[in-house]
């Protein structure tokens, strides 16, 4: 048998009281404090320690255990977020449907031609870093499928973000040696064994 307790009633049988947030205001606050990273354990403490070290059993003692120890986290805490929000709001004042269509073309257009072309950039560079300029290409829509990105004197190839490292590891048995490459403002960082694209 599966039961499901929700937020709330784990909140009750927590005895914690609920604040009655308006309606899409907590996803936003969260949105806010990813990029504030106001609830950082440098700011706020390491939780999942604090809670193991406290001995109480209600949330008022909690409470008082909580700020003995972490004397005005919360002010810092939302200092943080409501600065980062400071300059949201005034982005947001920016936004109309003209910049939202913008955005919409930047993705469509910009992002995703230059997002393919990425393969293609990292493939040929490393054709020439191995001494295989000029033969290589990118795969197939049948080759695609297979999880190839493109061949090196012959040789496939797979281009993946340096993400896909941990995002992925155990999804996926990958023949084809992989090409890593992370974004930044500078350029690609790209990760790859030459050994791979020896004749």
């Amino acid at each position: 048998m599966k039961k499901t307790i929700t937020n709330q009633e784990v909140a009750a049988l927590s005895n914690a009281s609920v604040y009655p947030f308006p309606k899409y205001t907590t996803m936003l606050i969260n949105q806010i404090n990813q990029t504030a990273q106001g609830t950082r354990p440098k700011v706020v403490g390491q939780m999942s320690e604090l809670i193991k070290e406290f001995d109480g059993q209600t949330l008022d003692e909690w409470k008082r255990w909580y700020d003995s120890r972490q004397p005005q986290a919360i002010d810092k805490a939302t200092a943080k977020i409501y600065a980062q929000f400071l300059k949201l709001k005034e982005a947001m004042n920016l936004i109309d449907e003209n910049l939202i269509r913008e955005w919409v073309k930047d993705l469509v257009y910009n992002k995703t031609f230059c997002g393919l072309r990425v393969q293609q950039a990292i493939i040929a560079f490393i054709a020439e870093e191995v001494g295989k300029k000029g033969k290589w290409r990118l795969a197939t829509k049948d080759e695609e499928a297979k999880g190839i990105d493109g061949y090196i004197d012959g040789k496939p190839v797979q281009v993946k973000s340096s993400t896909y490292k941990t995002e992925f590891q155990l999804r996926e048995v990958i023949k084809a040696p992989i090409v890593y490459y992370e974004k930044k403002k500078s350029g690609l960082t790209v990760e790859f064994n030459p050994e791979d694209f020896k004749s």
